[in-house]
């Protein structure tokens, strides 16, 4: 279990966050430091430092406020990315906070950030023209307190507070990074439409609306019908945090699934040095999960080999380049796609939609997490054994007392396997294959 070791602050001009163990280039490190300089833009930081607090700390369907969870914090090099869900996992929230937003340094790494309650209080009443220094992360921290007239430290707070991934943070990360590769730009809006539009949210405790947004002459509607360009939104409540930001921003982006369907949809909002990007689940009382959506991947021996290769290669890049990769270490185009999508959902690599490209970040949790969270891959090695193949292209699989019957097609598409289990009679292959198809696939070592 990692620890914050001290608090997050803001004191007089110094704010420092709290970081845990990270993960860099060098290897795990016990007191990383991220970035050590100057915000020049204090309240749009900390105004968007509220909205990741607002959301992680908020289930929205049948609204309750919870405990605080922390951030997933990466520094890229030329960027700091935060990340988190709220705590009915149906928000995905990131902030971007660019260079031309810092006088300093970004180093590499990723690790949690700590935003507690007494850094929040401090939080709301920075103010335009206030100046900032910053510092993210390390012991160091402590030399940026002001103090008294004695010499003495004003605050000096320490703390052992446990940090814990949530679980379903993990398997919520690869889904958002798959669906975001589907979604395109819609329609945008600036200046004061863009404020008008964050001023007019429900509050997160008002009345679910849903609907299509709609771009107009006069900003955006949300009406019941589609219309040309517009965004399907469920729960326009689960947007209320961006009114901590609406003096700063500058415009806003809108991004819907390519397929046309009403479904999960996206939000860009841009200001200067900085963007928060909100992805929502197709329904409110939804959440990321993941379930199932590369058990495919995560049993074919050449895939799992593949991401090996390219996970030894990356180092925290904002924007990975895929062609470069590939001809680097001499992967075919569609073997590199299954990999990068399985270390996705390992949690390793985030999809930046207006970039249309991967980000790569290391969660400093257990390696082994994506194959425990996925019990029907465990299940199915288990069942090897007993697998047992007839003729053509059908199989038997003994699970307990119970022999199910496998049609595995000759052209091995998983879409196209059929099983007699209970699973598959209810969920087809929308969840991904169940645990006898995976079985009869590892048997054939396809």
């Amino acid at each position: 279990m990692r620890e914050f070791k001290n608090e997050s602050t803001l004191i007089n001009g110094n704010l420092a966050l709290s970081i845990a163990p990270a993960l860099t280039p060098n290897g795990v490190e016990n007191d990383p430091l991220f970035f050590n300089g100057e915000i020049i833009y204090p309240t749009i930081v900390s105004g968007g430092l509220l909205v990741l607090a607002d959301i992680v700390s908020t289930r929205y369907f049948k609204y309750v406020p919870v405990a605080q969870r922390d951030p997933i914090l990466s520094a890229q090099g030329d960027i700091l990315r935060a990340e988190c869900f709220s705590a009915c996992n149906g928000v995905y929230a990131r902030m971007d906070l660019f260079q031309s937003a810092l006088d300093g340094e970004i180093l590499y790494g990723t690790t949690n950030v700590d935003i507690g309650s007494n850094l929040r209080k401090s939080l709301f009443n920075v103010k335009q023209g206030d100046r900032l220094k910053f510092r993210i992360g390390d012991d160091g921290w402590k030399a940026l307190h002001s103090k008294n007239f004695d010499g003495s430290v004003l605050t000096d707070i320490h703390i052992q507070r446990p940090v814990k991934m949530p679980d379903r943070w993990v398997r919520a990360l690869g889904n958002c990074s798959m669906l975001h590769q589907n979604m395109e730009y819609k329609f945008h809006i600036e200046g004061m439409q863009a404020k008008s539009f964050i001023a007019m949210l429900p509050a997160a405790t008002g009345k679910e609306r849903s609907g299509w947004l709609t771009p107009t002459k006069t900003g955006v509607m949300l009406k019941p019908k589609e219309e040309k360009n517009s965004v399907y939104i469920s729960g326009l409540h689960r947007l209320s945090a961006l009114k901590r930001i609406m003096s700063n921003v500058n415009a806003v982006y809108f991004y819907a699934p390519n397929d046309g369907e009403p479904g999960q949809m996206m939000i860009e909002v841009c200001m200067t040095g900085a963007n928060i990007t909100l992805s929502l689940t197709a329904k409110s009382y939804e959440g990321y999960s993941g379930e199932g959506a590369l058990l495919d991947s995560l049993s074919t021996p050449k895939i799992l080999e593949c991401a090996d290769k390219i996970d030894n290669i990356l180092n925290f890049e904002s924007r990975l380049d895929i062609d470069k990769i590939s001809k680097t270490i001499g992967i075919v185009k569609n073997d590199m796609n299954d990999a990068m999508e399985l270390l996705a959902v390992s949690g390793k690599l985030g999809f930046d939609v207006r970039d249309r490209a991967f980000f790569h970040r290391e969660l400093p949790d257990d390696p082994d997490r994506v194959l425990k969270d996925n019990p029907r891959l465990e299940g199915a090695k288990k069942l090897v054994e007993d697998t047992e193949y007839i003729y053509d292209n059908i199989w038997h699989v003994k699970s307990g007392d119970t022999t199910y019957r496998v049609i595995f097609p000759t052209d091995e598409n998983l879409e196209n396997a059929k099983c007699t289990c209970t699973w598959y009679l209810k969920h087809q292959n929308s969840r991904g294959p169940c645990k006898h198809i995976l079985a009869v696939k590892l048997k054939k070592g396809v």
